[in-house]
């Protein structure tokens, strides 16, 4: 995805981070998590993905060797936003004197 050019005004100039792929059983349908870096325009950045994942199933499929090219569905990629909120809760005051009083 890197060296490609894509028609998509949301995915220009967006580097893109794709976190996990979830392949099913019979090898047919992939989820793909990916969130744009700095996760600005999330939602939009991941329709578009869903709009070209046909064009990169095609080139995916001329890079690996397998019966059948699994079909790519995106997913927007909510792990970096858990972890912030997380971040943020340990944070707070009140934890952070729950914990030094160990």
């Amino acid at each position: 995805m890197q060296r490609e050019t894509f028609r998509e005004p949301a995915l220009a100039g967006q580097s893109i981070t794709v976190s996990e792929v979830r392949v099913s059983p019979d090898l047919k349908q992939a989820s793909v998590y990916a969130a744009p870096l700095g996760g600005d325009n999330q939602g939009e950045v991941v329709k578009a993905l869903n709009k070209i994942a046909p064009y990169l199933r095609g080139l995916l499929g001329k890079k690996i060797e397998l019966k059948y090219t699994p079909a790519l569905v995106f997913r927007s990629d909510e792990t970096f936003a858990e972890a912030q909120r997380i971040d943020a809760l340990l944070s707070r005051p009140e934890v952070v004197r729950d914990l030094n009083d160990e």
